[in-house]
């Protein structure tokens, strides 16, 4: 599902790579989470996969597209098939939550038929039924983060990258997104999640990759947070 063989990424006038002959083996339906201190290169690994940056060197493949050979006109049809979640929500203020997530359909020109179809049910599947009409205002922040996963997953994509998407909630807030992640992770869904939460990453006891000044220095199963 996600392969990435030593791969770097360098920035011009920056001193040192941001990764260095990274090497990661991730299998479809997987959950895993990357751990590693600010600067450590989580940031620059996510935009890899994403393909806002292009690797220095070293291969990358995923879903069976091998990224040296993916061509610039294709990179939308890629996105389509890894959906993101940021810390930030990134929510359009004035539309509902209804209208937010079926923005994601009607960018790939679905039908209205399919989107009053598909809405509803990914908004019932992280906890949002009743909540169709409601803008991101009046919402806690734990429900515009459940929000921004249904917009990434509502064209169905094979990889979940959440990028901290707990990082400006509380406890019970940050606990709500990180069950509506593995429900969709049981849906078949390979799931990326990075965190700072040593609590979650101890209690979730799943795959912890830890990223360190550019490296991967630890890649452990059932693992807790070692930084």
């Amino acid at each position: 599902m996600i392969l990435l063989d030593r791969v770097s990424k360098t920035y011009p006038r920056r001193s040192g790579a941001a990764l260095q002959r990274i090497s990661l083996h991730v299998e479809p339906k997987e959950f895993v989470i990357v751990v590693g201190p600010s600067g450590a290169g989580k940031s620059t690994l996510l935009k890899l996969l994403t393909r806002e940056e292009k690797p220095t060197s070293g291969k990358i493949i995923i879903g069976g597209i091998d990224y040296e050979r993916l061509k610039d006109k294709d990179i939308p049809k890629l996105r389509r098939r890894i959906g993101v979640v940021f810390q930030d929500f990134k929510l359009l203020p004035n539309k509902t939550v209804f209208e937010n997530v079926a923005f994601a359909l009607e960018v790939v020109g679905a039908s209205k038929r399919e989107i009053q179809n598909t809405v509803p049910k990914v908004l019932n599947i992280v906890g949002l039924k009743g909540k169709e009409k409601n803008y991101p205002r009046e919402l806690s922040g734990g429900e515009r983060q459940r929000v921004a996963i249904a917009r990434a997953v509502i064209r169905q994509p094979k990889i979940l990258i959440a990028d901290e998407p707990t990082g400006n909630l509380d406890p019970k807030h940050a606990w709500d997104v990180i069950r509506v992640l593995e429900k969709i992770n049981k849906y078949g869904t390979t799931v990326l999640l990075t965190t700072h939460n040593q609590e979650i990453v101890n209690k979730l006891k799943r795959r912890v990759v830890t990223i360190k000044d550019g490296q991967i220095v630890s890649d452990k199963a059932n693992a807790e947070y070692e930084l």
